[in-house]
């Protein structure tokens, strides 16, 4: 027996409430097209949701339940990438220059009036698929690199999956001898503030500064990559909950004293971190995923007040405080009970009741 993929049919889609409109362009696509045909935006959004054979979109701005902006807006916020870069074309009738400047920035791909004949239409569609097919095919050449490198071209730090490979290899060290292991999680939380005030390239040099004082700090041992725009991971061998705190609380110290001018300006950084100790975690994964929430919100609206300084509490407490997080309440649930009462007890008196 033979079986095929099942290869979905080429469609264009056309969406407007006008019943001519969609029939005169239903005319005209039919001749290298399947066409489907909606005739407002809640209807389209399904369709293209169902319909993977879905390569274009045509779409009047003017419609009810959902119009043209709106649907523009929701397939351009797409998590999911076939439909996030799916080219749409306006239907334009007497839109004035605002309205069209406001679906572009939207993300309209093209404009062709509703007057245009069939082989104005049939031209744009092979333009733009074309250049659709260029765009995804140099997406796909990207994603490769990235697979296939080891460093971020920006920062010298580790790529994610350069860093994850590390770091399962230290989590299985460590699961198999019963040795230490962190993670700490760094983000620079006035990045989005230096991209406003000096322009991208010049906020990415800063980044790449960063990543490089800190790594001066590193031991040969640690792993350190970028795993986010601003955010950094650290991969720590042989370091208990101790050890990494002291270290996040001194990294982040260093980045918020750090002197940073450019043309005269001084400007101030923002750090947040977060950390987490080897316990009961099936992957390394699972590690960064808790470092990364236990990062502590610093963000704040330039000019906005600042938030009162959160009280250091002694290692030893923020040690066994990040122990008691991780224990497992239904392996553990007579554990559990007798911590209750204990912290019940010492939180009764220091209230002093």
């Amino acid at each position: 027996m033979t079986l095929a993929a099942t290869v979905p049919t080429r469609r264009v889609l056309v969406v407007d409430d006008s019943k001519f409109v969609r029939a005169t362009f239903t005319r005209i696509l039919e001749a290298s097209f399947a066409v489907r045909a909606e005739a407002d935006g809640e209807a389209a959004l399904k369709a293209i949701d169902e319909d993977a054979g879905i390569v274009m979109v045509f779409s009047d701005l003017n419609m009810p339940k959902l119009d043209g902006f709106g649907l523009l807006q929701k397939i351009r916020a797409s998590a999911d990438k076939r439909i996030k870069s799916l080219p749409v074309v306006i239907i334009s009738g007497e839109e004035d220059e605002k309205s069209k400047k406001r679906a572009r920035d939207a993300g309209a791909n093209d404009f062709i009036a509703k007057s245009a004949d069939g082989a104005e239409v049939l031209a744009r569609i092979d333009n733009l698929l074309k250049l659709v097919q260029a765009n995804q095919e140099l997406e796909a050449s990207r994603e490769a690199v990235q697979q296939t490198a080891t460093r971020d071209p920006l920062t010298g730090t580790l790529t994610l999956n350069h860093l994850l490979n590390e770091g399962r290899k230290h989590f299985s060290h460590a699961k198999r001898h019963g040795a230490a292991l962190s993670v700490i999680n760094f983000r620079i939380d006035t990045f989005p503030e230096f991209v406003q005030k000096v322009g991208k390239e010049v906020a990415g040099k800063l980044l790449e500064r960063i990543a490089r004082a800190v790594i001066a700090t590193l031991r040969a041992e640690d792993s350190i990559g970028r795993t986010g725009e601003a955010i950094f991971t650290v991969v720590s061998p042989s370091t208990d909950a101790a050890q990494a705190l002291a270290f996040a609380k001194r990294l982040k110290e260093q980045l918020e004293k750090a002197q940073i001018n450019y043309n005269n300006q001084a400007l101030s950084m923002r750090v947040s971190v977060g950390m987490a100790t080897l316990a009961n975690e099936n992957a390394v994964e699972d590690l960064i995923k808790g470092a990364a929430q236990r990062m502590k919100s610093d963000f704040a609206p330039a000019g906005a007040a600042t938030t009162p300084t959160a009280v250091t509490l002694p290692t030893q407490v923020e040690q066994a405080l990040a122990l008691l997080e991780r224990v497992d309440p239904q392996r553990h649930a007579p554990i559990a009970g007798a911590v209750v009462k204990r912290l019940t007890a010492i939180l009764e008196k220091l209230k002093g009741k």
